[in-house]
């Protein structure tokens, strides 16, 4: 059987030398984040409507206020930066524009309706790192602040890539707080029998990437999709190591951006890598 240091030459040099990944879900498994920015404008722009807002902009203000929170968290989060002090009002608030609660609730049944009627796209690049990974017995995760990453994953054909999978249902059920705190991540890694300081995050978000900042895991991965002018910045600013474009960066094959930016961050980690390669020649246990 082939050594982990040989089938781990495939990796670029980001994931060469950690012991397990940890996957945001919307954004960077799957192409979701255009449903759920679509869901949140379908929600807030009849709350700003009626405060005599400009309406909800669903690339560079979801980037920046909501991808990666919870709905609660997103909700409150854009109103704040808006200026609207709306009371948080009660769990059982109907969708609406009266409390933050119930603006959450309008973009859950915006994003349900969406999602029923739409594929879910995967770039080709996800499937092919999480190959890559499953070959060298690097055991995944997915996280998620939706409740609805599990049937995003399984429509997609990449729940069984994934040891691991918490979503807003084990959140809530777990009472974790959502991202920029750590929590989730951890939980996920936990369940890996991974340290953070061994595992690396895979994030879009800002809110995920200062997340896995906070965590203390050894890489964090920023995935830029928006590829605007400033949001590769933003997510080095907010803690990303390597800023990537797409997952298939992170293979060895095409890996010439990614390779460069982790040994001018971490030279530490091109060296540690190189020694496993010259050393390891055992196979990982599952």
């Amino acid at each position: 059987m082939p050594s982990h240091s040989r089938l781990a030459a495939g990796l670029a040099a980001p994931l060469r030398a950690v012991r397990a990944v940890v996957f945001d879900t919307d954004g960077v498994l799957v192409d979701s984040a255009r449903l759920h920015a679509a869901a949140w404008k379908d929600a807030f722009d009849p709350c700003l409507a009626e405060a005599g807002q400009r309406p909800f902009d669903a690339r560079e203000e979801y980037r920046r206020w909501v991808d990666g929170k919870s709905r609660l968290d997103g909700a409150a989060a854009l109103l704040a930066a808006r200026g609207l002090a709306l009371p948080e009002g009660g769990a059982d608030d109907p969708p609406g524009t009266g409390s933050v609660r119930a603006v959450a609730a309008r973009k859950e049944e915006a994003f349900t309706r969406r999602l029923g009627a739409a594929p879910v796209p995967v770039w080709p690049g996800t499937p092919r790192l999480l190959r890559a990974l499953h070959a060298v017995r690097t055991p995944c995760a997915a996280v998620s602040a939706s409740r609805h990453a599990p049937e995003l994953l399984a429509r997609a054909g990449l729940r069984e890539l994934f040891a691991v999978v918490v979503d807003g249902n084990e959140a809530a059920r777990l009472g974790l707080p959502g991202k920029p705190d750590p929590a989730l991540f951890l939980e996920a890694a936990r369940r890996l029998g991974a340290q953070p300081a061994e595992s690396a995050v895979v994030e879009d978000a800002l809110a995920g990437v200062e997340a896995g900042r906070r965590g203390g895991f050894r890489t964090v991965v920023g995935v830029d999709r928006a590829a605007s002018a400033d949001s590769a910045a933003d997510l080095r600013a907010y803690g990303a190591d390597v800023v990537v474009g797409d997952l298939a960066e992170l293979l060895a094959e095409n890996a010439g951006h990614a390779e460069h930016e982790e040994q001018a961050e971490h030279p530490e980690h091109a060296e540690r890598a190189e020694q496993s390669g010259q050393t390891d020649t055992t196979d990982r246990k599952e």
